[in-house]
């Protein structure tokens, strides 16, 4: 499973600390931590802590880019923002997000053409969230269509059919397992799968435990990629497990290292 990690958010206390005062050694320091743990890629995402976002996300970007050349997902609302990380990221980058929304599509796919870029389409759209995974999928399908039409390789098209919190919408958890296995019926080569995973947790008093059991789920239904706490050790163990018992790895008696050596 293709994982990324999600710390480097505005939203942790220490993170926007770091970009308000733009001191990047806490920001380095997380993206070295995170890639040792086995991220394939880094979230940036620069919250509320800047009075000019786009300032801040180039700022973020570049000292990311000081200790590392991993791929980056550029999370951010705002195409100006988008479009200034992702030059700065370089290509291979993800862009996190776009909602399924036509004209939200017609914006950031083409820029993910543009840039070289991978882009993650939201099952989401002017209705919001669909209730089941039948709607999630007539979602999935526009930004399918979109991607064919404006040139962009489904390898690198990534559908996030949207985990909502197990205490407020806990039939979700059910949908979307059905919503990422039907959309690898959508194209051939079908679209990526993804998971902004720690949502399915959100308010809850055991946040580990339902991320790490959700997720081993989501790898039987097909999932290709996580937004993750890869710092989260028990949970990068269950992953690569799972991946193990699906026999997506080869078996050594030894395994958790191995796959950590990589």
């Amino acid at each position: 499973m293709y994982s990324i990690g999600e710390r480097i958010n505005g939203m942790f206390k220490s993170v926007g600390a770091a970009i308000r005062e733009q001191d990047p050694a806490p920001i380095q320091e997380l993206a070295r931590k995170q890639l040792a743990a086995g991220a394939d890629a880094l979230d940036v995402n620069v919250g509320p802590a800047a009075a000019d976002p786009l300032v801040a996300m180039e700022w973020l970007v570049k000292a990311i880019r000081e200790v590392t050349d991993a791929p980056l997902a550029i999370d951010t609302t705002k195409p100006e923002v988008m479009r200034r990380g992702l030059e700065v990221a370089g290509p291979g980058s993800i862009i996190n997000s776009t909602k399924g929304q036509q004209e939200q599509l017609d914006i950031f796919i083409p820029m993910a053409v543009e840039l070289q870029a991978s882009v993650i389409a939201l099952t989401i759209d002017e209705a919001g969230i669909p209730r089941d995974a039948n709607g999630r999928a007539e979602i999935a399908l526009r930004a399918v269509a979109s991607a064919m039409e404006h040139g962009l390789d489904m390898e690198r098209l990534m559908i996030d059919a949207v985990i909502l919190p197990a205490n407020v919408a806990q039939p979700t958890a059910g949908h979307v397992l059905e919503a990422i296995r039907n959309v690898k019926l959508l194209a051939d080569p079908a679209p990526k799968t993804v998971l902004g995973l720690s949502n399915v947790s959100q308010g809850t008093q055991q946040r580990p435990l339902i991320n790490r059991t959700y997720l081993v789920m989501a790898l039987t239904a097909g999932l290709d990629a996580a937004i993750l706490d890869v710092l989260d050790s028990e949970m990068m163990d269950a992953m690569i497990t799972a991946e193990l018992l699906l026999n997506q790895a080869v078996y050594c008696d030894d395994f958790l290292r191995a796959y950590r050596s990589r």
